[in-house]
């Protein structure tokens, strides 16, 4: 038979075993837990199963050590007076040793950080141009990391890296500066286009040379076997005919000729041909102008 003074020691039993187990908790890994004991600080617990004195002691927070990344939008202005965007992102974390100054110092790492993000980048963004913005953006993202981590490490913060992601200047620019591109590789295209061209007519100035070259070697050849063969004409002439001249031979080579073109005339009707008037007695004119060609040809050539 329970009396009533045995349940009240088992339900005051019962009431602290239930109040002991609340004392216990447990800690995620890469996570600390910051104890206060009649709010006032008592301890950090590490990862694991901890105890904590039940209505003594109780849970002020939890401060996560895992890397963080915040992304700060800054919009400024540059040497040459272009509005930009600049994006810096800063990657941070507890440190382990420091969970107290992280805890109670700062109420906001978040916008402590984005503060000094502000300062710097407003501060040197002006000192450049747009060009050289871009070239030196690392510089900017260095002093940015030394900046932050002089001053966050008293918070117990430290400051893994600091980078510089995006420059985005004002869309009037971005759309001049795209168009100076185009224009510069207009202009080296048409360059390179006429150099090509260049090169062409000056081979096709180099061929026509040698073909005409070769066309003048291809009329001497032709003049000169027509030489040796009316040479060996007149000399096979005089053998067969004796007491004619060369005279003679080259009247009758001649008039040979001469009849020969106008049969090759006659031969093609869609010849178009000029009509002079002409006889067989013009041979010996031509004859005897060819012949005084010859001899003054020969006395300009002994002088």
């Amino acid at each position: 038979m329970v009396t009533p003074t045995l349940l009240v020691v088992i339900t005051i039993c019962c009431f602290f075993f239930i109040v002991l187990l609340n004392g216990f908790f447990t800690t995620q890994q890469q996570t600390r837990t910051v104890i206060q004991r009649f709010g006032k600080f008592s301890r950090i617990a590490g990862p694991g199963l901890a105890f904590k004195w039940p209505l003594i002691e109780t849970i002020a927070g939890r401060v996560n050590l895992r890397i963080k990344q915040l992304d700060v939008r800054v919009e400024t202005k540059t040497e040459d007076n272009v509005f930009v965007l600049v994006i810096v992102s800063v990657q941070y974390f507890v440190d382990p040793e420091r969970v107290y100054e992280a805890f109670y110092k700062l109420v906001s790492s978040e916008a402590q950080i984005t503060a000094f993000v502000f300062d710097v980048v407003r501060a040197r963004v002006p000192l450049l141009t747009l060009d050289h913005l871009f070239e030196k953006k690392d510089n900017i993202a260095i002093a940015v990391k030394e900046e932050l981590s002089h001053v966050m490490h008293d918070f117990g913060y430290d400051i893994l890296k600091a980078l510089i992601t995006d420059i985005e200047p004002d869309k009037h620019v971005k759309s001049a500066m795209n168009e100076i591109n185009a224009a510069q590789r207009m202009r080296l295209a048409a360059v390179e286009k006429g150099e090509a061209e260049k090169i062409l007519r000056v081979k096709a100035a180099e061929a026509e040379a040698e073909s005409n070259a070769l066309h003048g070697k291809g009329i001497a050849d032709q003049r000169r076997a027509i030489v040796e063969g009316l040479s060996e004409s007149v000399t096979e002439f005089q053998a067969h005919v004796p007491g004619s001249s060369p005279n003679d031979v080259m009247q009758i080579v001649l008039m040979t000729q001469y009849f020969d073109m106008l049969k090759e005339l006659s031969a093609h009707s869609a010849t178009n041909t000029i009509l002079v008037p002409h006889s067989p007695s013009h041979m010996h004119d031509l004859g005897e102008q060819m012949r005084n060609a010859f001899i003054t040809a020969q006395a300009v050539q002994k002088k």
